[in-house]
């Protein structure tokens, strides 16, 4: 029964039968055998993955990334779901984090509006030709996605064992376009008690590459907090605090952006979406707990290393090579 469904769902992303999607029977990939029937209940699978997203969840908080980037190749990969679906569930737990995290955020004057308005303009346009573009790549083979995908978590996985943030970059100067912007602004530090001032600099580069972030961002559904923190702090000097919250609440826009093309598409399931995201935020609230007892470079070692393995996961699963099953 899963398996008739998901064929009719997988042909109606051409335009040929999109009222399929609407069923509230749980999706599943068929690749392999198309005409083999499941013999699980209907329940099997979001029970499995509310475990599993728990357990990710957890993973996230300690490593300091979203949950999207861990989701998607992970779940694609070892999970028996199409990678629209996934990619689809994906931004949603993305976005369900974003929206959690925002408003704390905005009251603590962490996450900055001046910051964050001039790149969600950039970010949310980019994301939803990113989506557009991997639903019709989708469309022509899904293996193309899955070795895009693979290849984009391994570099992710290279950024995040090089990046060295820096609590308070050093700004001797701002430019004109964050001046004219308006980019600038003041925190209270609560570890240190100090009123922290900070600007920005090289702000044309760093809307640049917000364009191409946002493409990635809603071409693959994994949120884009693992690139734009970089780019607050590293390339445009803000300071590190300030780069993590304003990159948690412009998730909520930008990922709201490229979520409308995959539900209108019929890509987001709730019987895969809600477990995914109800199973993150529990494990969230776990992670808050173990992150002072835990060692910050363990779980970041670990963390890289279950993203190169995902991504090679991906790229194998693309290419139908089979080495890892």
């Amino acid at each position: 029964m899963f398996s008739n469904i998901l064929n009719k769902a997988h042909l109606s992303l051409t335009g040929a039968a999109c009222a399929v999607l609407a069923s509230p029977v749980f999706a599943l990939a068929t690749e392999a055998a198309p005409a083999q029937v499941a013999t699980e209940p209907w329940w099997y699978w979001p029970l499995i993955l509310l475990f599993f997203c728990f357990f990710l969840g957890i993973i996230a908080v300690l490593a300091g990334v979203g949950g999207g980037v861990l989701y998607v190749p992970l779940v694609s990969g070892f999970f028996p779901f199409h990678i629209d679906f996934v990619r689809g569930a994906g931004l949603m737990v993305a976005l369900a984090g974003a929206l959690a995290a925002g408003p704390g955020l905005l009251k603590k004057n962490l996450a900055s509006l001046r910051l964050a308005l001039p790149v969600a303009l950039i970010a949310s346009a980019s994301s939803i030709g990113g989506a557009i573009l991997g639903l019709y790549l989708s469309s022509l083979d899904p293996d193309i996605v899955q070795v895009c995908l693979g290849a984009t978590i391994m570099g992710i996985a290279v950024l995040i064992l090089m990046s060295k943030n820096t609590a308070l970059p050093i700004v001797t100067k701002q430019d004109a376009i964050g001046a004219a912007l308006g980019i600038h602004g003041t925190y209270l530090d609560e570890a240190t008690g100090d009123i922290i001032e900070w600007k920005t600099h090289r702000t044309l580069i760093g809307l640049f590459l917000f364009i191409i972030i946002g493409i990635m961002a809603g071409m693959f559904g994994l949120g884009a907090g693992w690139a734009n923190v970089p780019v607050f702090n590293l390339l445009m000097g803000a300071p590190l605090k300030i780069s993590v919250a304003t990159s948690k609440f412009l998730l909520s826009i930008t990922d709201t952006s490229a979520a409308w093309i995959y539900m209108n598409r019929g890509c987001v399931i709730p019987l895969m979406a809600v477990p995914s995201i109800i199973g993150l935020m529990l494990g969230s609230f776990v992670g808050v707990k173990l992150l002072a007892r835990t060692k910050p470079k363990v779980i970041r070692y670990m963390v890289i290393g279950v993203l190169f393995f995902a991504g090679f996961k991906a790229i194998d699963k693309g290419l139908g090579i089979g080495l890892l099953g």
